[in-house]
């Protein structure tokens, strides 16, 4: 009898399987419709039932795509298909602060997004999100005079005030993977932050996010303080990996960096995230910035591996730097240099590459905290390796500072404040630079 039912269980499950895919659909889009294809994207997201397919053939089409149902959105080819959202909020927003639940394991592939007020492509509260293969730009159109008046959830005031178009935005969404993607002339270019709750455990890796100018070209920032996130906040997790981010930030003096993890506000989080195997070039702030602005923030153990930055800005404000850098880890100064911002604890960098930058690396920690940098080529040549700027401690020991002298010796990068650098690396950790 229990072999019987077991045998009927497996049957029932195999046959819901398969009337389940047959269920799913592909439904086709193309200008003007006809041949049973639709003439809108929105139209045929509103006829498909959850799991479809829907491909869009070659053209433009002048929507702001609401996705509101798990389905695939397949364009012709990045130069083929067009979302043109001049006048629109967004080009596609994948709906799930107003649908909850219902917006996981989307696909968006092969499409140019361009002209939103806002986002070019806007995820909010979803799961499993494929974001791939798209030209997203010049997403900003919003922006009047250097403020954004336009914003509504889940974006944030808070954040975006001063920018209006991010690129691609992550909001309250887990386990989804941005790849391959060209992000460019937007105000930003890719944006993960908990302003409709906690964006974590994601993959943004392979992406060209270049010129930007009102923000970085990757940012991860936490807006929302812990006290008033119903759902829970933070941005953690994340990885960073394989992308080029070149020439954003680079309005108003120096507005972003290559790819900045942020805690503007006490009880926000940006912490566990890895930043590895990047290519962060002539960005408008340092390659890497990490900011803790004020106590009580968590911008802990986050790692900085295997990146290639050269040719960034100096920091600016509270965070400034003396000279263009390459990665900077400030807790904040105020006007008489003392640090103001929380201790960040367990920062790790590591086997990167950095060179035509007057400060490698930057640290401004609260005592009794200790930045380890290790194994990496520190290309300032006469200029300053890594640069202490407050009280905490900095472990620079095994690094290559440009020759085998070490610090201070002739051809050598050296040290400002308290560092820790012997014993240093005679031989750099790369061959070549990358």
């Amino acid at each position: 009898m229990n072999r019987h039912l077991l045998k009927v269980g497996i049957a029932a499950a195999l046959t819901c399987g398969i009337s389940h895919s047959a269920v799913a659909a592909t439904r086709c889009v193309k200008p003007g419709g006809g041949s049973g294809c639709f003439a809108t994207i929105g139209a045929a997201v509103a006829a498909s039932a959850p799991g479809d397919t829907i491909r869009v053939a070659a053209g433009t089409y002048a929507e702001d795509v609401i996705i509101d149902r798990t389905l695939s959105l397949i364009g012709a080819g990045l130069e083929e298909t067009i979302i043109n959202a001049t006048g629109k909020a967004n080009g596609i927003n994948i709906d799930g602060l107003d649908h909850p639940g219902m917006v996981d394991h989307v696909v968006v592939r092969d499409f140019t997004v361009e002209n939103a007020n806002n986002e070019g492509i806007l995820i909010s509260n979803a799961s499993d999100v494929t974001i791939s293969g798209n030209r997203v730009r010049g997403n900003n159109r919003g922006l009047d005079d250097g403020v954004c008046p336009t914003v509504a959830p889940p974006d944030s005031h808070a954040g975006e005030d001063f920018d209006c178009g991010e690129g691609i935005h992550l909001s309250g969404v887990d386990h989804s993977t941005i790849t391959s993607n060209l992000v460019e002339h937007n105000a930003g270019g890719i944006l993960l932050t908990d302003d409709s709750g906690p964006t974590h455990d994601n993959l943004i890796g392979g992406n060209i996010v270049r010129d930007n100018p009102f923000d970085c070209g990757i940012t991860l920032a936490s807006h929302v303080p812990a006290q008033f996130a119903p759902h829970g906040n933070g941005v953690f997790h994340n990885t960073v990996a394989d992308n080029e981010s070149s020439r954003n930030g680079r309005a108003v003096g120096g507005a972003g960096a290559g790819v900045g993890l942020f805690t503007p506000a006490p009880g926000t989080a940006t912490y566990g995230n890895v930043v590895m195997h990047n290519r962060l070039t002539d960005n408008g702030l340092p390659g890497v910035a990490m900011h803790s602005h004020a106590p009580n923030q968590n911008l802990n153990d986050n790692a900085i591996v295997g990146n290639y930055i050269a040719g960034n800005g100096a920091d600016t404000d509270d965070t400034a730097t003396p000279g263009p850098t390459g990665i900077n880890i400030s807790s904040g100064r105020d006007g008489s240099g003392n640090v103001v911002g929380s201790a960040i604890i367990g920062t790790l960098v590591s086997h990167n590459v950095i060179e035509h930058e007057a400060v490698d690396i930057a640290v401004s920690n609260r005592a009794g905290v200790s930045v380890n940098a290790h194994l990496n080529d520190l290309h300032g040549h006469q200029g300053i390796g890594v640069a202490n700027l407050g009280a905490g401690t900095v472990d620079a020991i095994e690094n290559w500072w440009g020759c085998p002298g070490g610090p201070g010796a002739g051809g050598c990068s050296g040290v400002s404040g308290a560092v820790l650098f012997t014993p240093w690396l005679t031989h750099p950790v790369h061959d070549g630079h990358r």
